[in-house]
């Protein structure tokens, strides 16, 4: 929640000390670090699942780096591609990229905690990231910085609190600060591990472990002293994980992505378009107004997180889907009704500017609320590796621009185009869910 309450916070900010004309720049780039956030989101995910499944805390860690040095290399590649896209300064959209890095790093260490059920500690993780992330580029704007200034202030934020997560997930998971190798992972006592799951600290044998872990990773096994000999392993597989057995490669990470994609570029597709669409001064009310989405797809958040882990074990999992996706329901009415009520104060906060789209907030709600049961339902997907139903996702985004391209040319037109694809393309990837779940259902569930 506190993440959350500062990233509006950020925007709510940004909207008035940019103006209306300088604000559409500045949320055309975040929505372009939310993108970037989807393989932080993919990473969280698939680490909460193998820890639940038992993978060990090296094994995990030795994926985050991998797939953060994969992520880096695109983020470069993709500098020139957003600048022109978006009609934006290289600087800019360095700045927007250069967090992508870091964001999978954090997630990774939040996934640890969330598969190993040490909810407190990720509540804490997750109020550092907001805080760490939001601050910084607050004290750039007041100071003038712009648009860039505030992201790369950001993406310095997220670095921090990378390091710092790192800490906090050593001590809730092992009672010490532990560090990742790839050379770690293999271990042959790894596949023992998968039995269980990561163990609390509070187990003595577990701290016992813990402790000795460290000597048993300096003794050379026999497949070590094999692999020696043999030579070393081709790029590809210790990028991708394969060179030892009990190492988690980025293929899962990367099914995940493309689910986690799909979402993300729904629920953001609007904010790139408007630019092309709208003039400035309406593209940067309608960025204002897609806070009201935003504050109803994420303060559902929790319920994801929280049920996740449940969705991941199959004797709980359809269970856990059903009561996810009836509470971001429940949850998404509140926040609509919310958001009608609460329409009056819009243009106090954030200047008589944006008045006009005061009696839209609530639409722009629907579409928040939406997104979030949509984001249920794909989290169960990822939960169960049924990732393919992502493509139904991708089908309505393609939907959605071209009927944006085609036909909006205001504010009205823009939100509706967003609502009704939304609306059926959650109906649909929602009852594949259900029925999947019911049909999984056995006695005892």
């Amino acid at each position: 929640m506190t993440a959350n309450v500062a990233g509006y916070l950020l925007q709510m900010l940004a909207g008035r000390w940019l103006g209306v004309t300088g604000f559409s720049e500045f949320a055309s780039l975040l929505a372009v670090q939310l993108l970037c956030a989807v393989p932080a989101l993919a990473m969280q995910n698939v680490v909460a699942r193998e820890v639940v499944r038992g993978a060990g805390l090296r094994a995990v860690r030795a994926m985050q780096w991998r797939c953060a040095a994969l992520v880096a290399a695109v983020a470069v590649v993709l500098i020139p591609v957003v600048a022109t896209v978006l009609h934006v300064g290289v600087p800019a959209a360095a700045a927007a990229l250069g967090a992508a890095p870091a964001l999978v790093i954090l997630s990774g260490e939040q996934g640890i905690l969330q598969g190993a059920n040490q909810f407190r500690a990720l509540a804490t993780v997750l109020a550092l990231a907001g805080t760490a992330r939001v601050a910084p580029a607050l004290i750039a704007l007041a100071l003038g910085g712009g648009s860039a200034g505030a992201l790369l202030a950001a993406a310095g934020g997220l670095v921090v609190a990378a390091i710092v997560a790192g800490r906090i997930v050593g001590s809730a998971t092992t009672g010490e600060p532990a560090t990742a190798s790839p050379r770690d992972s293999a271990s042959p006592r790894r596949a023992a591990s998968t039995a269980t799951p990561m163990r609390d600290s509070t187990d003595p044998a577990s701290r016992a472990e813990s402790i000795a872990e460290p000597w048993r990773a300096t003794t050379p096994s026999r497949a070590d002293s094999r692999t020696r000999k043999s030579g070393a392993h081709s790029l590809a597989a210790r990028l991708f994980g394969s060179a030892h057995p009990d190492a988690i490669g980025v293929l899962p990470v990367l099914r995940a992505v493309q689910v986690q994609a799909a979402l993300m570029a729904l629920s953001s597709a609007d904010l790139i378009v408007v630019r092309i669409v709208l003039d400035d001064a309406d593209a940067s009310r309608y960025s204002l107004g897609t806070i009201a989405t935003k504050i109803a797809f994420w303060l559902p958040q929790a319920v994801g997180v929280v049920l996740y882990p449940r969705m991941a074990q199959p004797t709980h999992s359809a269970r856990a889907i059903r009561d996810a996706l009836s509470v971001l329901s429940l949850i998404g009415i509140v926040a609509v009704v919310g958001a009608a009520l609460a329409a009056p104060l819009a243009p106090l906060f954030a200047g008589q500017d944006y008045s006009p789209i005061q009696g839209m907030l609530w639409i722009f709600a629907l579409h928040g609320a939406m997104l979030a049961v949509l984001q249920g339902a794909l989290l169960s997907a990822i939960a169960v590796e049924r990732t393919g139903l992502a493509m139904v996702t991708w089908v309505g985004l393609a939907v959605e621009v071209a009927l944006m391209l085609a036909f909006a040319d205001s504010i009205g037109s823009l939100i509706g185009i967003a609502v009704c694809v939304a609306a059926v393309t959650t109906t649909i990837v929602a009852l594949v869910v259900l029925r999947t779940a019911r049909n999984d259902d056995g006695p005892g569930r």
